[in-house]
């Protein structure tokens, strides 16, 4: 079986001699930035959306991407096409490059640009029919005047300890809140609850700009359901009637219990069921082709 290739700086490695320098400022202290994106039966999902955040985050971090969009996007085709998939997740990485040990970008003259494919199914498997128990975790998300949450940047150790106290107390997804007590996002998902007919979701100053959160309020706004953006607390998750997440790799996917509360009865809800199915529909139909049509 021939092993998967990787794209480093205009080579594709078999990933098992895929490497970068451990003077890169990526693996020395997290500068750099990415994004994860998927592709559907021969169609990469939202790829321009995807694209454009990457370089979004970047500039905001005066990282400046070796590549224009238009060759970034041949890259990851060209990537999926030499694994030979259809069906895969996508991780486009873009470090500030190698340096020296001090902490100033001026010392990198080279990003380093990597692009990773490969098959990943469903997330949460059984869980999108029987629903996920979400635990709000003590670590806060980053406040957006210390590292605001939508540079998508290789520093995600603020995720990684929410995701680590979830684990530790039983929870399948961990649920942010920002410094002010605000619900925030999940460990890597956007939230949303429904209540009495309503969606409603936090603003994104707090919490990531997901393409899938923009892909689930088109779809809620095409079948005429009510949705608001709002600031949220605790009460309004205990009480709320549905929760979803919406994330790349989560998709759409329930949660029916929060802190131990049962949320709804306790099953995927009506609406969320009706958007899980409505977003499968869009990713069957939607996307640029991998291979020429």
């Amino acid at each position: 079986m021939l092993s998967e290739l990787v794209y480093i700086n205009g080579k594709f490695v078999p990933k098992e001699e895929a490497s970068i320098s451990i003077y890169d400022h990526g693996f020395l202290y997290g500068d750099g930035v990415f994004e994860g994106i998927r592709a559907y039966n021969g169609r990469v999902f939202r790829l321009y959306e995807h694209i454009d955040r990457l370089y979004d985050s970047a500039k905001a971090i005066s990282l400046e991407i070796p590549l224009t969009k238009e060759e970034m996007k041949e890259v990851i085709l060209e990537t999926l096409r030499r694994n030979g998939l259809k069906d895969a997740y996508i991780r486009p990485i873009v470090t500030r490059g190698i340096g020296d040990l001090g902490l100033d970008p001026r010392k990198c003259s080279n990003p380093t640009v990597i692009v990773i494919t490969q098959q990943w199914g469903a997330m949460y498997g059984d869980l999108y029919e029987k629903g996920l128990s979400a635990i709000t975790v003590c670590i806060r998300r980053n406040p957006p005047e210390s590292l605001p949450p939508n540079i998508k940047s290789l520093n995600y150790l603020n995720n990684v300890l929410a995701k680590i106290e979830a684990n530790v107390k039983g929870g399948d997804e961990a649920i942010f809140l920002d410094v002010r007590g605000n619900i925030s996002e999940g460990s890597g998902d956007n939230i949303f609850i429904v209540k009495r007919g309503k969606i409603i979701t936090p603003p994104t100053l707090n919490n990531l700009r997901g393409i899938t959160r923009e892909v689930a309020i088109e779809i809620v706004h095409r079948l005429n359901i009510p949705l608001y953006e709002a600031q949220l607390g605790l009460f309004d998750l205990y009480t709320a009637d549905e929760v979803f997440v919406t994330g790349t790799a989560a998709e759409i996917a329930p949660i029916v219990k929060i802190d131990g509360r049962i949320i709804g009865d306790g099953k995927p809800g009506r609406i969320t069921k009706k958007l899980m199915e409505e977003f499968r529909k869009v990713t069957e139909s939607e996307g640029t082709p991998i291979y020429p049509e």
